[in-house]
């Protein structure tokens, strides 16, 4: 049996009611696997702005640290279309560690070409820098598209959000000449199975993509964590606890 952890940077727990049930459908294909998710415990309600997105980063960490001696998890995967706190958590933590957008990125890449399609104006910037660090250059991100509703909102209105994304998946396909659409955003998980029939390329939901490569992951080795070599000041008393031992 494997293990996966799911951080939620958010701190809305509908969000990872949701993540619970499309993470562990996800997983529970391929293999027998629990999947446990955590929430943030500080932070934005919903990721959707660069304060937000940085709180974020320091919120999974600490989740992390919280989480980290309650079982034997066999990978992480940081569950924001964003991936907050990444490559900071990869070097702490003794097992692999991906996160939504990663994940996505990498199995929409295999297609050609690809767009992205998530809520809020803010993050096409925040996304557009992201794909550049992780080394997708140009030539393959083909666009960043975003709707005025934040994933939150969309997750409220099902009916309406599928109406609203099959036109930005459409009109990004055809826009970009993409050969594959991420639908990006934790509050999403689920739709892009609604909206594939509407739309004439493969539409990736990163909340699956996600948990999948985190289960290919699983067994990966990685580098053995080093103490950090510096005491922090100020934070949880379980993150406190990674500044000498890890």
């Amino acid at each position: 049996m494997r293990r996966l952890l799911l951080i939620n940077p958010n701190t809305s727990l509908g969000v990872s009611a949701l993540l619970q049930a499309h993470a562990q459908a996800a997983a529970g294909s391929q293999v027998h696997v629990d999947v446990d998710v955590v929430t943030a415990r500080f932070g934005a309600p919903y990721i959707a702005c660069e304060a937000s997105f940085a709180v974020a980063g320091h919120a999974v960490l600490d989740a992390w640290a919280a989480t980290r001696h309650q079982a034997p998890y066999d990978a992480v995967l940081i569950a924001c279309f964003g991936d907050p706190g990444l490559l900071a958590l990869r070097q702490m933590c003794p097992v692999p560690v991906t996160g939504l957008a990663e994940a996505a990125f990498l199995q929409a890449s295999r297609h050609g070409r690809f767009a992205v399609v998530t809520g809020g104006a803010a993050w096409k910037p925040m996304l557009e820098r992201l794909a550049h660090s992780l080394g997708y250059d140009q030539g393959q991100l083909a666009g960043v598209q975003t709707v005025v509703q934040s994933g939150a909102e969309l997750a409220r209105d099902p009916a309406a959000a599928r109406l609203i994304l099959t036109q930005a998946c459409n009109d990004a396909a055809a826009s970009t000449r993409a050969a594959a659409v991420i639908l990006g955003g934790a509050g999403l998980a689920g739709m892009a199975q609604a909206l594939q029939s509407g739309v004439p390329v493969p539409v990736i939901d990163s909340v699956i993509a996600g948990v999948q490569h985190a289960m290919d992951l699983c067994g990966s080795v990685v580098a053995a964590p080093r103490p950090l070599g510096f005491a922090w000041g100020h934070v949880s008393c379980e993150l406190a606890a990674t500044g000498a031992v890890l």
